[in-house]
């Protein structure tokens, strides 16, 4: 009996085999992928723990920013220069910004008005006082002049002709050939005639002062700035502008501020009968311009700065300060006498506060606190921390902590060689080998 399939039906082992052939690449290529994405990520996880192992050992023995090892290790020894404190004066000033002022300054303004003829000054020039500068055309002025001096004639020989018949009543009232009343009445017309000739006087006087303000000259001793009029102009009295400014520049003066918790050390100085030195130094403070002396101080102190204005004096003789001018002011308060003195540039700064490396005679070095005074250039005074004899570093600092070991170095010999160094000379001695 014959077992075969019915016809158009499919064969067993073509359902088999149909059905098995989808299924059997598809496992091993899955797997691959998967087996391929855990050895990347295990791969990035162990460099990252590598390079965190490397930078904490590294950081480790390269120890904190600041202190000693920064570049070679805890037991590295560093190259210092120090410096041997002393002692001796520190100068104590305050300093503070200044504006020139002129002792005095003047607008010439003429005193009539009339044409300018002639202009005798240059511009800039240095005058003293009384010194002509203008002329003014006077003719106007003679001619009133001599009006008054005519009507001063004319009332002075009324005023004798009055005088003479007076004398001549007086006469004949004594023998009775007048009465009184004319006599009285005489007395009042010779009175009459002096009160005129004194005012005509006065009205000389004013023409002859009027003429002699045709010249105008300097009121005051000091420096001519730009004329405002030229010759052949109206000048007028009553001109605002005038014809010329005078500042007086010697002597002259600067004022400035400082702060009124610095006032009570001057004021100080000052009620003690002591004159205080100034200088006025240029924009860069390297300068001395001119040096002077406190003059005065006001009277109140501002209450929206809690400043207290001074004024100093300057003799200029050089004639380096100039109106309106800005200076640095240096006042010398007073002269601190030994004390011990350190470089400002040893200090440091912390969190702590300031302090300095004092270098230990056996080549360590700890971080000392100090307390500051008063500061004067390169120079601090120390009021405690520190002593005289002891020696600090003065360059280097940057690399160092407390009990550090240092290597100190003349600044006038050659400097310790860098990191670079080193490298050069393997460099040249695998040359010289290779040779």
């Amino acid at each position: 009996m014959s077992l075969e399939p019915p016809l158009g039906a499919p064969s067993l082992v073509a359902i088999e085999n149909h059905s098995s052939q989808p299924n059997t690449p598809q496992a091993p290529k899955s797997g691959w992928k998967r087996a391929l994405k855990w050895i990347v990520f295990a791969l990035v996880v162990l460099g990252l723990l590598i390079f965190t192992w490397r930078h904490f050992h590294v950081a480790k023995d390269s120890g904190p920013a600041g202190e000693q090892g920064k570049r070679g290790g805890k037991n590295q020894i560093m190259p210092v220069q120090v410096k041997t404190l002393v002692a001796g004066d520190l100068n104590v000033f305050i300093n503070a910004l200044g504006s020139v002022v002129p002792r005095s300054s003047v607008i010439v303004h003429p005193r009539v008005d009339g044409e300018l003829i002639s202009v005798n000054f240059t511009e800039g020039q240095t005058v003293q006082k009384g010194d002509l500068l203008l002329q003014i055309d006077p003719r106007p002025y003679q001619v009133a002049l001599t009006q008054a001096e005519g009507q001063l004639a004319k009332d002075q020989a009324a005023l004798l002709s009055a005088k003479q018949d007076l004398s001549r009543y007086q006469s004949l009232v004594k023998e009775g050939s007048i009465s009184k009343q004319q006599v009285d009445q005489q007395i009042a017309l010779v009175n009459q005639a002096e009160g005129t000739v004194k005012s005509d006087q006065g009205l000389v006087n004013g023409a002859r002062l009027n003429l002699s303000y045709c010249r105008v000259t300097a009121p005051v001793s000091g420096r001519l700035g730009l004329r405002q009029v030229d010759v052949g102009n109206i000048v007028h009295s009553s001109d605002a502008n005038g014809v010329v400014v005078i500042n007086q520049f010697q002597p002259i003066d600067v004022t400035y501020a400082i702060p009124e918790d610095q006032v009570q050390s001057v004021l100080k100085q000052v009620h003690s009968g002591n004159t205080l030195p100034v200088s006025a130094l240029d924009r860069a403070q390297k300068t001395v311009l001119d040096s002077g002396k406190l003059r005065s101080l006001d009277n109140q102190i501002d209450p929206t700065t809690g400043t207290l204005k001074f004024k100093a004096e300057f003799a200029n003789q050089a004639n380096n300060l100039f109106p309106n001018q800005f200076v640095n002011v240096r006042m010398l308060v007073e002269t601190q006498k030994n004390v011990t003195l350190l470089p400002s540039a040893a200090i440091q700064r912390g969190v702590k506060g300031t302090f300095v490396y004092v270098v230990n005679t056996d080549s360590t070095v700890n971080a000392r606190p100090i307390t500051l005074g008063a500061i004067d250039g390169d120079n601090t005074a120390v009021l405690s921390g520190v002593k005289v004899g002891e020696r600090v570093v003065l360059d280097g600092a940057d690399k160092l902590k407390d009990g550090g070991k240092v290597k100190v170095i003349d600044p006038n010999a050659l400097t310790p060689v860098d990191e670079a160094a080193p490298e050069n000379g393997r460099r040249h001695h695998r040359q010289k080998t290779a040779s």
